[in-house]
């Protein structure tokens, strides 16, 4: 265990230092989409027009050395233009049709304004995000191994996009706010950015290693009560509970779903792993739950036109639980 808990600390290291080349700032942010990658999940990013959304997944890809794709949510866009379609081809004086594979077949795909899309092609990536697999006429294909989504959307225009349903949302392992960068930040950026050369980000690890980091997360322990910390911690975001905190109840319309608490349970493991621990503590859910749970608690009439932030409800709800 400690000869593979050191492998995960040393590749987790190495991949995250080398983005930070090409990255400046968003520390947490780069850390997060790593722990997400490690534990097989999704990521939703959400921030404003060039705060370098994009610029970290393809850094992310070159790093892992792993089939990057990305698609341009609009539209006009179909699912066929996701996931691929039947096309008509000429085999020895035959016609035949013949899947024509989409870019959704790749391990790392960046789909870039998902909020764009109808929902008839955002629901395209349901069965990919959950199955790994892609059905086109009646005909199930297997997608690459490892397979990450990365979408992006932006948080302040609401003209032309289509809000993601709850289902898809659920989907996502985190959603993560990337904001501006701070001057010293910002600085940086302008000088690797600015200059005669661009900072180049090189291939530290591969496919094999992220399921293989994946693997040992899945050996780091859980005590008892720490699980159980964690499924209060889940419950509590449900305002039907008995013990829900004052807010939720007021404030909230549906809480988080079990899988919440497998993506913080996997993430959490991360953390301990990265803190050179080899079991789960109860910061380690701390520092994992506004990440996994922001997305998955829908906010009621009242909530909405209050302009309550789920973050806040579940920093109550931390508080509140008796541990």
């Amino acid at each position: 265990m400690e000869a593979l808990a050191e492998h995960f600390r040393e590749t987790f290291t190495k991949v995250q230092g080398e983005v930070s080349r090409f990255i400046v700032g968003q520390n947490d942010i780069i850390e997060d989409v790593l722990i997400s990658i490690c534990c097989g999940g999704h990521v939703l990013l959400e921030g404003v027009p060039g705060v370098g959304k994009t610029s970290l997944v393809n850094s992310i890809s070159q790093a892992l050395s792993v089939d990057f794709k990305r698609i341009q949510f609009t539209p006009d866009l179909l699912p066929s233009d996701v996931i691929g379609t039947q096309v008509l081809v000429d085999k020895d004086g035959r016609r035949e049709l013949e899947f024509q594979a989409g870019p959704i077949f790749c391990n790392l795909l960046l789909a870039d304004e998902i909020n764009r899309a109808t929902p008839k092609t955002q629901s395209a990536l349901l069965e990919s995000m959950q199955e790994k697999t892609a059905t086109v006429a009646n005909v199930t294909h297997q997608l690459p191994s490892p397979f990450f989504v990365m979408a992006t959307q932006n948080p302040i225009e609401n003209d032309g996009t289509y809000p993601l349903p709850e289902a898809q949302l659920d989907r996502f392992f985190f959603k993560l706010e990337v904001g501006l960068p701070s001057h010293d930040d910002f600085f940086e950026i302008l000088n690797r950015t600015g200059g005669k050369q661009v900072p180049q980000v090189e291939a530290v690890a591969s496919g094999e290693d992220v399921i293989k980091m994946g693997e040992t997360l899945r050996e780091v322990p859980l005590a008892p009560e720490v699980q159980s910390y964690l499924v209060k911690l889940v419950r509590g975001t449900h305002p039907e509970g008995e013990d829900a905190h004052a807010d939720v109840k007021q404030f909230v319309r549906n809480g988080a779903s079990p899988r919440a608490g497998q993506a913080m349970l996997a993430a959490a493991r991360a953390k301990a792993l990265l803190d050179g621990r080899f079991h789960v503590a109860k910061e380690d859910i701390d520092a994992v739950a506004l990440q996994a749970l922001r997305h998955r608690m829908i906010l009621s009439f009242e909530g909405e036109a209050e302009g309550v932030k789920t973050d806040q409800l579940i920093k109550s709800i931390i508080s509140s639980i008796q541990y």
